[in-house]
């Protein structure tokens, strides 16, 4: 603003002000501030009016000028600014931002098991798998049928309870037992016989009750009978071969090796979930462990244990066996979250029961017979 805007003269009233014009000071006008008693000053504007101090009754009435930007802002306050009285019990202040918060203790992960339980039950079974493997093969033939009947067991009574599907046990648990040993003694043909006879009994047993629900009973114990002793069966027949002992202690191993790989990796790395609706516990990262597991294991066991086997053909197999143990255990998981169960039995401390560690191996048994005849014969 230029000097000739200085013209005007000051407001009518008791005031004193301070113009830089051309004949000085007005008469009577205050001394000049700190910062604007230089007449040179060339951008500058009209103090405000302050009111004579007698006249308006003293201080507490006073308007004061503030400094705001790059020139002046009159702010005027009449009375003090009103407060808000908080109840006792809502006087709960926040944490300044910047005050020291304890940070949270990490949390540790769990395995979700007692591993401890765990890993004696799986040694108390290994022992006894493998002296009557290698002892006498008909004392494994007998492992196996009672493994059969007892996983009839768990999961018949697990359908009843939770469903109120009354599968016939009793038909079925002497057929599975039949089932086995007719495959050990007369192969897949016997296997397939006795798995006929077997439904047809049940059908037969379940005559004797009311035909109300008698077809989902009579289907739930076809289904019982291919599921656990069927598909059980397989393992023994790789039983009859020249080296079918080691044809079924890799066929256990490369299951075991594949779920610990599976687990290991899982649990370690694991981010990415493999099948949430089914099992939120596996992700995709433990199939890799799984598959990178199985593979390593099936080369060495195809190349030093099985008769005229080869490292490549390992490879495959432990391909094959990672890809069944992961859909059978989906699969067993499918039917327990249907049940809205987490195991279906409590027969062995830190596993659960029977057919929750049988979930991996029945599936995975017609695939381990079926390449190992392709690859080294049924003999």
């Amino acid at each position: 603003m230029s000097d000739s805007s200085w013209g005007a003269p000051p407001p009518a009233g008791p005031a004193r002000y301070w113009g830089p014009t051309e004949g000085g000071p007005v008469q009577g006008a205050a001394p000049a501030g700190p910062a604007y008693d230089a007449p040179e000053a060339q951008h500058t504007r009209p103090m405000p009016i302050v009111p004579d101090e007698s006249a308006q009754g003293g201080a507490d009435n006073r308007r004061a000028a503030r400094v705001s930007g790059s020139l002046f802002q009159d702010e005027f306050r009449s009375e003090p600014a009103p407060t808000r009285t908080v109840p006792a019990e809502n006087q709960n202040p926040e944490p300044m931002p910047d005050a020291h918060q304890p940070a949270p203790a990490p949390q540790k992960k769990s395995a979700g098991r007692d591993l401890s339980a765990a890993i004696g039950v799986g040694v108390g079974l290994g022992v006894v798998i493998i002296a009557s493997l290698f002892v006498w093969k008909p004392a494994f033939v007998g492992v196996i049928a009672v493994a059969v009947v007892v996983g009839l067991w768990e999961l018949t009574s697990r359908l009843r309870e939770r469903k109120g599907i009354k599968a016939p046990l009793v038909p079925l648990a002497v057929g599975g037992a039949a089932m086995v040993v007719a495959g050990y003694v007369r192969g897949a043909e016997g296997a397939w016989v006795a798995m006929a006879l077997t439904a047809l009994a049940a059908l037969v047993w379940r005559m004797t009750e009311s035909p109300e629900g008698y077809l989902k009973d009579v289907t739930a114990g076809v289904f019982a009978a291919f599921y656990v002793p069927f598909l059980a069966t397989f393992v023994a027949m790789m039983l009859t071969a020249g080296d079918g002992p080691w044809r079924v202690l890799t066929f256990l191993l490369l299951t075991v090796v594949s779920d610990t790989g599976a687990y290991a990796v899982g649990w370690r790395f694991g981010r990415h979930k493999l099948a949430p609706r089914i099992s939120p516990g596996k992700t995709r990262e433990g199939l890799l462990g799984a598959v990178l597991f199985a593979m390593v294991a099936g080369a060495l066991c195809m190349q030093f244990l099985i008769d005229h086997g080869s490292w490549w053909q390992g490879l495959l197999l432990g391909l094959s066996v990672a890809a069944s143990a992961t859909l059978g255990d989906l699969g067993e998981s499918m039917i327990k979250r249907d049940l809205g169960i987490k195991d279906m039995g409590t027969l062995l401390p830190g596993h659960g029961g029977i057919m929750d560690r049988l979930d991996s191996l029945l599936p995975t048994a017609p695939v381990v017979w079926l390449l190992m005849v392709l690859f080294v014969g049924s003999a």
